[in-house]
């Protein structure tokens, strides 16, 4: 059913108890994600993109890393309920994620077959040579040449594009609804990173996965993305459809991000950059966080603004549009 929401996250407190403090690493969120759709996640790092990940996927670092509050419902069910053997579960066979780096994701000592085929025997009780064609066809979908030769291959002989098509392959082949992927394309050049954008498209299109895509890269946002979500010190700042966010940003911390993406048309001899540091989230201020590097921050942002609707579909934190 086409606008089907299949994740619903809501007020997501993610919190580390450590001896310097309490990290709010995230910290109150919420979002829906739809069914065939892609969600972009964007902003600086230590801005709680990826632990948004690791909390859907019930991977939080224990036992200082807790979600303290909140929901994520997923196919009627809150996961945050849920024990480890029913995460196991759901990893992979409903949600996967696919990590940036394929080098860490993948086993030195194991063959790239052996790790396809490891996922498939969770989902198939098939004869080995059976299992050894489904592997040899996932390979074949995420475009490898020769599948079948491949799968002897280890993930040193290999490119980096190369095993982030076996991470894909991976990831899809227990065919998840909910792919999650981790800024997949951080360690490739720019040409094979093109390829791989293409090739999660394609696989969105046979499988009808929607995607939280988590990145820094507006360009990829703006290829890739549906909506976006704009986080700052564990917050979503700001939330909207892309085509809202680009021709219409309302939070100052978007507005900064935008003007620092390159213009190709326009000779700089300098990029803009946003002045200062992320706050630490072991220390956060009562009111907005980025009020001590915002251009245009005035006395009301010592207080913690609400969320103001922009237009429909469209939100941000900001004392600017409280109407008053």
């Amino acid at each position: 059913m086409e606008n089907e929401v299949i994740l619903s996250v809501n007020d997501l407190r993610t919190h580390f108890f450590t001896r310097s403090g309490v990290v709010k690493a995230v910290d109150g969120i919420s979002f829906d994600l739809r069914k065939g759709e892609t969600l972009g996640i964007v902003g600086e790092s230590g801005s709680g993109k990826s632990m948004t990940a690791w909390s859907i996927l019930g991977m939080v670092p224990k036992p200082s890393g807790q979600i303290v509050s909140g929901s994520i419902i997923y196919q009627g069910e809150d996961l945050i309920q849920k024990s480890e053997e029913d995460m196991r579960d759901i990893r992979g066979s409903g949600i996967c994620m696919v990590m940036q780096d394929p080098l860490t994701s993948l086993n030195p000592v194991f063959s790239v077959g052996n790790q396809v085929l490891e996922s498939l025997r969770l989902e198939y009780s098939e004869s080995k040579q059976s299992l050894r064609d489904r592997a040899a066809d996932l390979l074949s979908k995420v475009r490898i040449p020769a599948p079948e030769t491949r799968l002897d291959a280890f993930p040193h002989q290999m490119s980096g594009g190369m095993r982030q098509r076996v991470v894909g392959a991976i990831s899809i082949a227990r065919s998840p609804n909910i792919l999650i992927a981790d800024e997949p394309t951080t360690s490739l050049d720019a040409t094979i990173q093109l390829q791989y954008l293409r090739l999660l498209k394609d696989i969105q299109d046979q499988t009808g996965a929607a995607i939280i895509f988590i990145t820094h890269d507006f360009g990829i946002v703006a290829r890739m993305c549906d909506r976006v979500a704009v986080m700052y010190a564990g917050k979503i700042v700001e939330y909207a459809e892309v085509e809202q966010l680009f021709d219409n940003p309302a939070h100052p911390y978007t507005e900064a991000l935008l003007r620092s993406v390159p213009d190709l048309d326009i000779d700089v001899e300098t990029l803009p950059s946003i002045e200062g540091q992320p706050p630490s989230l072991d220390d956060l201020p009562d009111g907005c966080a980025f009020a001590p590097r915002c251009p245009v921050a005035f006395e009301k942002c010592s207080v913690y603004p609400g969320q103001y609707d922009i237009e429909q579909g469209h939100t941000a934190r900001c004392w600017r549009h409280d109407g008053n």
